[in-house]
């Protein structure tokens, strides 16, 4: 009964961390366009500013909606450590993106697609196991 619930647990919180890593695309995405389009900032500067703007939204909403246990207490380390892991995201959706349409000969978009996926499964995984997951008792 008790690996029902935890796995009712992970599910709720894959779900949640799915809508949350939206919000926080949404926000990446439009204040990059509206950077570059409407301030006339350089996309790799601008890209570099929505990403840590949605980084920053996906760690408030993830501490508030997604996961209820921590194990870093100081707030501080804690978001540290989530935008470091969310760095080997950025790297994994790197090769990816380059294995999909660099080597199998993928459409942009779909190798987007793939990557993307490939990157909401490695962020959510180190976080979870890394940040988030309840502390075993010895």
């Amino acid at each position: 009964m008790a690996s029902s619930d935890a796995m009712h647990r992970l599910f709720r919180e894959a779900f949640r961390y799915g809508l949350v890593s939206v919000v926080a695309l949404g926000v990446d995405m439009g204040l990059l366009h509206g950077l570059v389009d409407r301030f006339g900032w350089h996309y790799l500067v601008a890209s570099v500013v929505a990403f840590l703007a949605g980084a920053t939204v996906a760690y408030l909403l993830s501490v508030r909606f997604v996961f209820p246990n921590r194990r870093v207490h100081n707030s501080y380390l804690e978001c540290v450590a989530f935008f470091t892991l969310g760095l080997v995201g950025v790297a994994v959706n790197a090769g990816a993106l380059f294995i999909a349409v660099g080597t199998v000969g993928l459409g942009l978009t779909a190798g987007k697609l793939l990557a993307a996926g490939c990157t909401f499964a490695t962020n959510f995984t180190l976080r979870r196991q890394l940040l988030f997951s309840p502390t075993k008792a010895p």
